[in-house]
């Protein structure tokens, strides 16, 4: 089994590679609070629905348009400490250096601190899964 489709859309697709435990994201475009919040929605189901285990996210956010301050916190808020809950362990961005964006993940970068997780930002995501690979968890 390689590759599980958790979500797929025009916005945004996600699938979860047993081999890593990861779940990997990509985003395209622009999405409403509501989509977002769909997309979170749905890895959180999998991660706790699912037999197998998400021990790490990676984000692809290179396509992604600008994320509204409420997705922001709904994700600061909601999302992230339950996947933490739920036994994520780590977490990547593969970002293009966007100033905009890099303000953004800075903002959650913050929130990742309060709870301790693991998190770092990349240019592709080889530097990101060697990155998970090196992790002692």
């Amino acid at each position: 089994m390689d590759t599980i489709e958790v979500f797929k859309s025009s916005y945004g697709n996600a699938y979860y590679y047993p081999s890593t435990k990861t779940v990997e994201v990509t985003w395209n475009g622009s999405q409403t609070f509501e989509e977002y919040k769909t997309l979170f929605e749905s890895l959180l189901a999998f991660q706790r629905d699912s037999m197998f285990e998400v021990k790490f996210y990676l984000s692809d956010i290179r396509k992604q348009g600008v994320i509204s301050p409420k997705s922001r916190k709904w994700f600061e808020q909601v999302a992230l400490p339950k996947a933490i809950e739920q036994g994520l362990k780590a977490a990547a961005v593969v970002f293009d250096g966007n100033a905009f964006k890099r303000y953004y993940l800075n903002l959650i970068m913050q929130v990742a601190n309060v709870y301790k997780l693991p998190l770092k930002f990349f240019n592709s995501k080889d530097e990101a899964y060697k990155w998970f690979n090196s992790l002692e968890l």
